[in-house]
């Protein structure tokens, strides 16, 4: 027997109804709010990675030479590739430019519950405004792709990572030191953030008003600790605009303000945010994004640019913790010929009514009416219909509705009218 690759996954037909049903539903909410869909390589050029990353990345990814012995890799993720596409083929395309994607992405990770090697992600790209209403609609997106599929238990935080960048500047710490600050605040150690900084030689005031603004996160506190700067008091203004506008998408109490959300640094600019569902555990983050500047590293005319990654196997996880039914997929007809004579009539009646747009299935394996009922009722047809050659003579067939048991006779002048059998 041959085993399936590690950190992959074969997914049976009722496993993919499941995931078929939540695309359909992201694709339609994407396309409610005017996002239009984009398709990029499985695979690029390795430095679109690297130049996004640093070198580092490539132990955390699929990397390889071609025949050509040029350096490739599956892509980890799907921004970078759309905004290469943006670069090559959409710069001069009207503003704003609104671009969504669904697709499989490959990452050398350790596989646990919730985390694979070849995963799906879903996401989008809002390029050109950088307005508080453009953010505020792009958080709102990505909150009612979340609940639209039914998942109730999450935690939308909103964050902002320039600010946060001034408030390490204005303690006066290094960059190795903020790089071993980032992590307790990301996991919100708030036991060991103070032990830390006095490691670091800061005053207990200090420490004291570090902790206020992260754990509390109060905009009020934020314009006291930088009075006086105005590019960062105008920022906190923009932030408190842009949790207005959000509340009349998605309501106000529908999400909390969060300054120790930590989304890298040095790839996101300003206004960050999270959605969390606490029932997966420790992997509990199902979606995430902001603010960030990509475009000018890729070589394009720097612009305003925001979006967000949704973890599209997490929220199925989700989906799954909060007991969430998913409709399952019905056949319209399942067709079952008494006897061999009736063959030829039953091919051409369900070729008809697949032309009616009907989904049709008929007895492959000749079994007896009895036991193609049953086949019937395990595939959800809607309704069999029994083809006999008694019924054709007098130009009929005989249809089950299947939930009810009720059984009729119909015309086959009425079924398909267009057959000549």
């Amino acid at each position: 027997m041959f085993e399936i690759p590690r950190g992959t996954r074969d997914f049976i037909p009722d496993e993919m109804v499941k995931r078929r049903f939540v695309e359909d539903r992201l694709r339609h909410i994407f396309q409610s709010f005017n996002y239009r869909e984009v398709q990029t390589p499985t695979f690029e050029h390795l430095d679109l990675f690297t130049a996004k990353s640093g070198d580092a990345v490539i132990d955390e990814i699929y990397a390889f030479q071609d025949k050509g012995g040029r350096d490739l890799a599956l892509r980890p993720e799907l921004t970078a590739p759309v905004m290469r596409c943006y670069v090559d083929k959409l710069q001069m395309e009207p503003k704003p430019l609104k671009l969504y994607y669904i697709g499989n992405c490959y990452r050398y990770d350790r596989p646990q519950k919730g985390r694979y090697r070849e995963f799906m992600q879903a996401g989008c790209e809002l390029i050109g405004p950088s307005n508080p209403e453009g953010i505020s609609e792009l958080i709102g997106l990505a909150y009612t792709l979340i609940t639209d599929v039914g998942v109730k238990d999450i935690s939308l935080e909103i964050g902002h990572i320039g600010l946060l960048r001034k408030i390490l500047a204005r303690l006066s710490l290094s960059d190795d030191q903020s790089k071993q600050l980032l992590p307790l605040i990301d996991k919100e150690q708030f036991d060991e953030i103070p032990v830390l900084l006095t490691d670091f030689s800061l005053s207990e005031g200090k420490i004291s008003e570090f902790m206020e603004i992260i754990q509390y996160s109060r905009l009020d506190i934020l314009r006291d600790f930088f009075e006086g700067d105005k590019g960062s008091c105008s920022e906190i203004d923009r932030l408190e605009n842009i949790i207005d506008y959000l509340g009349c998408i998605i309501g106000k109490d529908a999400f909390t303000v969060n300054m120790g959300i930590v989304r890298g640094l040095d790839y996101y600019t300003g206004v960050v945010f999270e959605i969390k569902a606490p029932k997966l555990g420790a992997e509990k983050q199902i979606c995430g994004g902001g603010e960030y500047q990509l475009i000018g590293l890729l070589g394009g005319r720097e612009t305003p640019t925001s979006g967000f990654a949704l973890g599209f196997d997490r929220t199925i996880l989700a989906m799954e913790m909060e007991n969430i039914d998913i409709p399952s997929v019905s056949l319209d007809y399942f067709i079952i010929p008494v006897s061999d004579a009736e063959l030829n009539a039953s091919l051409k009646i369900a070729s008809s009514l697949r032309q009616q747009n009907k989904t049709v299935d008929i007895d492959l394996m000749r079994r007896g009416i009895g036991k193609a009922l049953k086949y019937a009722s395990s595939v959800h047809a809607d309704h069999a219909i029994i083809i006999g050659s008694h019924e054709l003579e007098q130009r009929e067939v005989t249809i089950k509705n299947m939930d009810t048991g009720e059984q009729m006779n119909v015309s086959l002048k009425k079924l398909v009218p267009d057959v000549l059998l």
